[in-house]
């Protein structure tokens, strides 16, 4: 059994808006956040379904780069969260450099933040976007501008007030599900739960 007073850890969680958020902040309206950290001090996550204006192809034109992956052309680029909008965030999978023994962790990033538990790296250095542009790079990437972040205690206390739900986080629904499903497609990890079934008021059965 889990130590009930263990602090609690969402790394490697989402975040799904309870409806209550509409009110509160648009911004975060039927959103998907995926916790990149969590732990005592506070929480870090990146926004998974708001997508912007602009896509992949057109964000390495801004930093004079050209996308070398044709299976990445037109990805969109996210939202990720109120904060330093201006500055990019590559949630990807984990990367071994080919300099690495068998088993040895790393990342041949400059800038890497590795994810506990989930098999995923977040990326914030330019070099991730570089090796994009020379066709290499993660299999799969998500980009987002921007970030979201909790201190400590704020994100436990907005749990409390019924404003998020959380389920383990599935790399399939970042990666692949087609984004106007991901709302409905990271409730469903809740045993099925649909969104007609969220109650704006917290509630006990």
């Amino acid at each position: 059994m889990s130590d009930p007073s263990a602090p609690l850890n969402l790394t490697h969680h989402f975040l799904i808006a309870m409806p209550g958020l509409e009110d509160a902040s648009s911004y975060f309206s039927r959103s998907v956040v995926y916790l990149c950290e969590h732990n005592e001090r506070g929480a870090l996550g990146l926004v998974i379904n708001k997508p912007m204006d602009i896509n992949l192809d057109g964000l390495l034109q801004k930093v004079d780069l050209t996308l070398g992956r044709q299976d990445l052309s037109g990805a969109p680029v996210f939202h990720g969260g109120p904060l330093q909008p201006e500055r990019g965030f590559v949630l990807h999978d984990a990367m071994r450099p080919d300099s690495a023994a068998e088993g040895e962790a790393g990342s041949p990033y400059a800038s890497t933040m590795q994810i506990a538990a989930g098999g995923l790296e977040m990326t914030t250095s330019k070099d991730v976007l570089e090796a994009l542009s020379h066709g290499a790079g993660p299999r799969r990437v998500l980009v987002t501008l921007g970030y979201a972040s909790w201190g400590g205690g704020q994100l436990e206390s907005e749990l409390a007030e019924n404003s998020w739900l959380t389920v383990q986080a599935d790399p399939q629904v970042i990666f692949d599900a087609p984004v106007p499903e991901r709302y409905d497609r990271a409730l469903a990890l809740l045993g099925g739960l649909q969104a007609w079934m969220l109650s704006s008021e917290a509630g006990h059965a």
